[in-house]
C-alpha cells in the first residue's frame, strides 16, 4: 500500500489538458496519434510518384531528388527551433500552422515546375513536418512511458516513422497508378483538413509554459546559412554524377561558395554569444563516434535508394506500384528490429555494442542475399526475407543510435542541437553521399565490364543482324546484375568489418584497452624522441 502511495506520488496520473472536457479520455491518445501519422505520411515530392512526376513534366531524376532532400533539409534544420517553439506557442498554434503550411505546399507543387519555387516550397513543407511531428509525441511522451524512459519512447517513435517513410511511398506509387500522381497531393490536403478540424472542435489553446519563452536572441540568420550551405551541398551530391562532378565549371563555383559560406558559418558560430549551433556539443562524450557510426550506417543503407532501384527499374523493369509493394515487406523486418530493440534498451538494458553488432550484421545479411539473388530468372518474392533484414538493420541502428547520443547529451538544449547535426547525417547528408557515390560506382563498374563483355557482340564474332538487339539487351542486362554485385561485394566487406568491430568492442577487456591507447600524435612524439 505504501508503496503504490509512493508511485502515485513519483508519477502523476497522465492528462492531456488541450483537450475539451467531453472530450473521453481513454482516445485521447489516440486521437495524436491519428494526427502524427497524417502528418508523417506528408512530403513535398512522395517517392513512390517519381516515376509518374517524370513522365507528366519536365522534371528530371535529379530535380526530384533535389526537391526530396529540400525537404530532409528543412526537418533536420529545424530542430534547434523546436523546444523554444512548443513553450512559445500553443498546441492549436502549431499543428494548425503545421497543417495549413503543409496543405499549401502540396497544393503549390502539383501546380508547378519551377525548381525556384519548389526548393523553398519543400523546404517549408520539410520544416512544417518535424514541428507537427514533435508537437504531436511530446504531448503522449508520459502516456508511453511515464518515467520518461527513451529506451521505451524512441522504439515506439520509430515505429510511427519508418511506417510511414514506407507506407508513404508505397500508397504515392498506388495512388499514381490508379488515379494520377496529384491525387496524392489531394490526399494530403484532406488528412490536413482534418488535423485543422480536430484541433478546432476537439482541442483548446494551451500551452505547458506559462510564462511564454522569448524567441529573441535566436541566431536565426545562421540558422538559414546552414539551410542555404544543406542545399548547396545536396546539388553538388545529386548533380554530380549528371554533370561529371567537377570537370563542372558550375559545381567547382558551388563548391567554392560551400567552403567560403562554411567558413563563414564557423566563424559565427565562435564569435555569437547565442549560436543557432553549440559548438560545445562536440566535447560532450562519444558524440563524434556516434556521428561517425551514424554516416557508415547510412552510407550502407543507401544501396536501398540507388542500387535497389536501378535493379528494380532497368534490369527487372517493375512498375512502381509494385517495386512499392515489394518494398511493403521491409515493415516486418522493421517491426522486429523494433521489438529487439524495445526490449534490449528498454527492459534489459543491456550494453549497447552488441546490438550495434546486429544492426550491422542485419546489412550484412541483406547484401549477402541481395549478391547471391540478383538475377534476372529470380522471382521477386525471393527478396522478401533480404528486404526484411534490410528494415530490421535501419530499426535497430536508427533506434540505438539515438538512444545512445541521447545517452551522451544530457542538457536537454544541446540535445536538441546534437539532433540536429544526427539528423543532418542520418536523413540528409549520408543519403545524399550515398547516391552520389553508388551512382559514380555503378558508372564505372558498368563502362569497364561492357568493355569487358561486349567483345563477343562485335559485327567481325559473326553475329547475326537479326538477333543483334536482343543479345545487346540481355548482355546489358547481365552487365547490370554484374555491376550490382560488384558494389554490394564492397558493403558486404564494410558491413562485415564493422560487426567484428563491435563484437570486439563489447569485450570489456577489448573496449578498456582501446580507451588507454594514445592518439597517433602521441606515439609520433614518443618515435621522435626515441630518434634524436
Amino acid at each position: 500500500m505504501v508503496n503504490d502511495q509512493m508511485v502515485n506520488r513519483t508519477v502523476p496520473p497522465f492528462q492531456m489538458p488541450m483537450f475539451r472536457e467531453w472530450v473521453p479520455k481513454r482516445i485521447q491518445p489516440w486521437i495524436y496519434i491519428a494526427q502524427v501519422i497524417c502528418i508523417q505520411f506528408s512530403c513535398g515530392v512522395y517517392l513512390g510518384a517519381m516515376e509518374a512526376v517524370r513522365g507528366t513534366t519536365a522534371l528530371q531524376l535529379e530535380d526530384l531528388l533535389m526537391l526530396l532532400y529540400a525537404g530532409l533539409a528543412g526537418m533536420a534544420v529545424w530542430f534547434p527551433m523546436l523546444f523554444r517553439m512548443k513553450f512559445h506557442f500553443t498546441n492549436q498554434q502549431l499543428l494548425i500552422t503545421s497543417a495549413v503550411v503543409i496543405a499549401v505546399c502540396n497544393f503549390i507543387t502539383m501546380r508547378t515546375t519551377n525548381m525556384a519555387i519548389l526548393l523553398p516550397v519543400c523546404f517549408l513543407a520539410g520544416v512544417a513536418k518535424i514541428q507537427g511531428t514533435f508537437e504531436c509525441m511530446s504531448n503522449i511522451q508520459l502516456w508511453m512511458t511515464p518515467e520518461r524512459d527513451f529506451g521505451i519512447f524512441f522504439p515506439i517513435l520509430h515505429i510511427i516513422l519508418l511506417t510511414a517513410i514506407t507506407g508513404s511511398a508505397w500508397l504515392a506509387a498506388v495512388v499514381a497508378f490508379h488515379l494520377s500522381w496529384q491525387m496524392m497531393h489531394v490526399l494530403t490536403i484532406g488528412t490536413m483538413a482534418f488535423v485543422v478540424l480536430v484541433q478546432l472542435l476537439l482541442c483548446q489553446p494551451w500551452c505547458p509554459m506559462p510564462q511564454r519563452m522569448t524567441l529573441k536572441g535566436i541566431d536565426i540568420s545562421t540558422g538559414l546559412l546552414i539551410s542555404l550551405l544543406m542545399l548547396m551541398i545536396s546539388y553538388i551530391l545529386v548533380y554530380g554524377d549528371r554533370l561529371m562532378w567537377f570537370f563542372s565549371p558550375t559545381l567547382r563555383w558551388v563548391l567554392a561558395l560551400s567552403l567560403i559560406l562554411l567558413a563563414f558559418i564557423m566563424y559565427r558560430l565562435k564569435t555569437v554569444e547565442q549560436p543557432y549551433i553549440s559548438l560545445d556539443i562536440f566535447k560532450y562524450k562519444n558524440v563524434l563516434a556516434i556521428l561517425f557510426v551514424t554516416a557508415v550506417a547510412e552510407l550502407l543503407l543507401g544501396a536501398e535508394h540507388t542500387l535497389e532501384e536501378i535493379y528494380w527499374t532497368e534490369v527487372r523493369g517493375l512498375e512502381e506500384h509494385t517495386k512499392g509493394a515489394l518494398c511493403l515487406w521491409s515493415l516486418p523486418g522493421v517491426y522486429a528490429g523494433v521489438l529487439i530493440t524495445l526490449y534490449w534498451l528498454g527492459h534489459a538494458r543491456w550494453k549497447v555494442w552488441k546490438l550495434f553488432a546486429i544492426g550491422f550484421g542485419c546489412i550484412l545479411v541483406y547484401s549477402l542475399w541481395m549478391y547471391f539473388y540478383l538475377d534476372v530468372n529470380v522471382p521477386i518474392e525471393q527478396y522478401r526475407l533480404g528486404l526484411a533484414f534490410r528494415g530490421c538493420a535501419y530499426a535497430i541502428l536508427a533506434v540505438s543510435l539515438m538512444w545512445s547520443l541521447h545517452e551522451s547529451v544530457h542538457d536537454l538544449q544541446h540535445f536538441f542541437m546534437a539532433l540536429f547535426i544526427f539528423n543532418v547525417i542520418h536523413m540528409y547528408l549520408a543519403g545524399a553521399s550515398g547516391y552520389g557515390l553508388y551512382t559514380t560506382l555503378f558508372k564505372h563498374f558498368m563502362a569497364d565490364n561492357m568493355a569487358r563483355y561486349g567483345d563477343y557482340l562485335t559485327l567481325t564474332s559473326g553475329v547475326n543482324l537479326s538477333t543483334f538487339n536482343s543479345q545487346l539487351s540481355t548482355l546489358s542486362e547481365s552487365v547490370m546484375s554484374v555491376t550490382l554485385k560488384q558494389i554490394f561485394g564492397q558493403i558486404i566487406w564494410v558491413s562485415g568489418f564493422m560487426t567484428f568491430a563491435f563484437l570486439l568492442l563489447d569485450i570489456p577487456r577489448v573496449r578498456t584497452g582501446i580507451e588507454k591507447v594514445p592518439y597517433w600524435p602521441v606515439y609520433g612524439i614518443k618515435l621522435l624522441s626515441r630518434l634524436r
